[in-house]
């Protein structure tokens, strides 16, 4: 899994039939302190999140295995909107 932050939609309206009525959303991976680490990914949301909501992703084969969406051709989905981060104090 990992972390990033929402940062737009993506209208699709010619797409692959299991995607029809699936969300997709724009998301910068992130670090926990919040830094860009990869810009720009599209994942299928699968909870609701919306613009600025900091995501869990899952990735690959993964990414495929939340409900409505084994068998789909994607690659990132959504599988939480994280309420919180919290870094352990550096020594």
């Amino acid at each position: 899994m990992k972390l990033a932050r929402i940062t737009g939609t993506v209208t699709a309206t010619a797409k692959d039939a299991q995607l029809v009525g699936r969300t997709l959303l724009l998301a910068d991976v992130i670090d926990g302190g919040g830094k860009v680490i990869a810009p720009a990914i599209v994942a299928v949301d699968t909870c609701g999140a919306g613009v600025g909501d900091t995501v869990l992703l899952a990735c690959g084969s993964a990414a495929r295995l939340p409900a409505g969406l084994v068998g789909a051709p994607v690659d990132a989905s959504i599988i939480a909107v994280v309420d919180r981060v919290t870094l352990a104090a550096k020594p």
